[in-house]
Formats: C-alpha cells, structure tokens, sequence
C-alpha cells in the first residue's frame, strides 16, 4: 500500500454527550467499525480521527455521521446500529456520501418510536411501501419483512391516511380448524398472530392498542376470515405468505378495496404446507410479476437485523439446503 492509498480524515462531533454516545461504552461501538472496516479510529473528547485505505476510511466518515445524527435525536446507539450504519455506507455511501440522508428520508414516524431502515433492502423495500399499492416482501427471517409493513401501517393510520390496519396469518398449524380449540375466538388465533400484536405494542402505547382492536380501527384475524369481504381504507398485511395456498392467496389479494393497500410477507424456503401443495406466495410472485402496481421485494440472509448468530444459522440452513438439493440430483 502506498502512501496516497492512505486516507486520514478528522470528524467532530457537537459535544461530547453526542461522540460519547457514538463510540459506546469503552469505545465499542469505535471498535467494531475498526473490525469491520479495516481503518484506525482514534478519540479525542469529540473529536475523531479516521484513518485506513481511503475507500474504508470515507465508509467509516458516513457511518459515523448517520450514528451522530442518531445520537443527535436521543437515540440509543448499540452493535446493531453500528452494523446497520456500515451496512448501509458499504452499499449506498461507499463514495463518502452521508447515509444519514438516505435513512432519513425513507424513516417511517410511529407513535411511539421513529423507525429507520437498517439496509439498503430494507431502504429499497420502505420506497416500495410507499410508492406501490402491493408489495410482495420475499426472504428469510430477521429481516424485518413485517415489522416494517407494520410500521408503515401504523403511520399511515396516524396521519389518517388509511381508516384501519387488518393484519392477517395463514393458521396453518391449526389446519384452520379454529373452532375446534378451547377459548373465545381471540383467544383461538392469539397463538398464530402474536408476532403481529408485538409489532403494534413496539410501536404503538398499549391503551391505543387495546382501543383500536375493540373498536375495529385495528383487526388481526386469520386469513380465513377474509372471504366474501372487500378492504377498503385500510392497510391490510398478510403474514407467513408462504403458508397460503394459491386459492387461498387469490381470495386475499381479490380482497383489496378503495384506498387500500397490501403487504404480503413470508420466505417462500418455509412453508409448513404439504410437500404436494404448492405456495400461493411463489403462485403469486409468478402471475403478479409485470402487474403495474405491484412491487416485489426480495431480502437474503445480509439483510438479517436480529442477533448476528441468525445471520450465520439462516446462511447454515441455506448451505445445507443446497446440499440436499445437489445430492438428490445427482441420485436421479
């Protein structure tokens, strides 16, 4: 490496609660970008010296401003933060650019917190909420495929854009045979639709919550319920797509009413339907492709925001999927 390979480039920060809260606890935050982009970071009160390859060291610069704006609103700033800035200076800001503007400008406002795409898919895929009256939202889990989609709905109520938000599930595990569990109907479908009510309360106070599922501004209900009506003003979501049959997916989508729009979500490598029977999500995918107005978005396991070790467990399945598959190939 060369001497004019090498950039070095300072940073101030506004004051130190905000470069304090940039670099983390014992500069950990500093450290990880340091692992992952192969540059020096050396802090002085609140200001940041950068150095490394020059490519490296202008991703470091855009990470490390969209993590100051975000301290700047008084967000905590953790590991996954830090990743999800890098993340994105890597695909969206690699020239220097500020990815704080990108975040920024795709950020959906709830009630309760203001949420901002962690990867350029994600970026990609809140654009596509926006913009589209359909959006399929194809990949593995972790991805946020549905909170996002929530997310968005809640906003869209909140700005009295929509009337109501109808999250739905394929209660495949039940064989939709729902009358035959003991409780209230609530009760029945609460199990299957669980991840959908902890999205609401992460974005939502409990009592706006409770309020909108009693007086129907908020309906969650399995996919079988949606028969014989027509969603109009409302932004409906159904999730775990996958494990919708192709009638099942044709009902849905036939569904949508004035002034409405639909999420559709799954990862199409876990269906829990039988080997014999096809996924209405892949049906779907295949006869919607060119339809204006549907928008189709398509995560993979780099898009992964949870823990990092599923980012590594969704990459493990993947390999030894491809495995089976080659082996079953090669026997025929």
């Amino acid at each position: 490496m060369t001497a004019t390979d090498v950039a070095s480039i300072d940073l101030t920060f506004d004051d130190n609660r905000i470069s304090q809260m940039v670099y983390g606890p014992h500069n950990a935050n500093l450290a990880r970008i340091e692992h992952q982009l192969g540059v020096s970071l050396l802090a002085r009160g609140n200001k940041l010296s950068i150095r490394g390859p020059e490519s490296a060291a202008n991703r470091a610069v855009t990470a490390l401003k969209s993590l100051g704006r975000q301290a700047q609103r008084g967000d905590a700033v953790g590991s996954a933060d830090v990743d999800s800035a890098v993340r994105l200076a890597d695909d969206m800001g690699g020239d220097g650019s500020d990815a704080a503007d990108i975040r920024e400008k795709c950020a959906i406002h709830t009630r309760r917190r203001l949420i901002m795409p962690r990867t350029p898919t994600q970026v990609t895929y809140v654009e596509a909420l926006h913009r589209s009256e359909l959006v399929f939202a194809l990949g593995p889990a972790g991805t946020g495929k549905t909170y996002l989609a929530v997310a968005q709905a809640v906003a869209l109520l909140g700005a009295g854009q929509v009337d109501r938000i109808i999250l739905s599930r394929p209660a495949v595990e039940a064989g939709e045979r729902l009358g035959f569990l003991p409780g209230d109907m609530r009760e029945k479908v609460d199990p299957y639709l669980r991840p959908l009510y902890d999205a609401l309360y992460d974005m939502l106070p409990a009592e706006h919550v409770a309020r909108g599922l009693e007086t129907g501004t908020i309906e969650v209900a399995p996919l079988a319920f949606m028969r014989g009506r027509t969603l109009a003003n409302a932004f409906v979501i159904l999730d775990e797509a996958q494990n919708a049959t192709p009638v099942q997916m044709r009902m849905f989508l036939t569904r949508l009413g004035e002034n409405s729009r639909m999420a559709v979500t799954g990862d199409p490598s876990q269906t829990d339907l039988p080997p014999s029977q096809r996924s209405g999500l892949a049906d779907a995918i295949g006869v919607l492709d060119d339809v204006e107005g549907v928008s189709t978005v398509r995560f993979n396991d780099a898009d992964v925001v949870r823990h990092p070790l599923v980012t590594r467990i969704v990459r493990a399945y993947r390999a030894a999927d491809d495995r089976n598959r080659q082996q079953d190939e090669g026997s025929r």
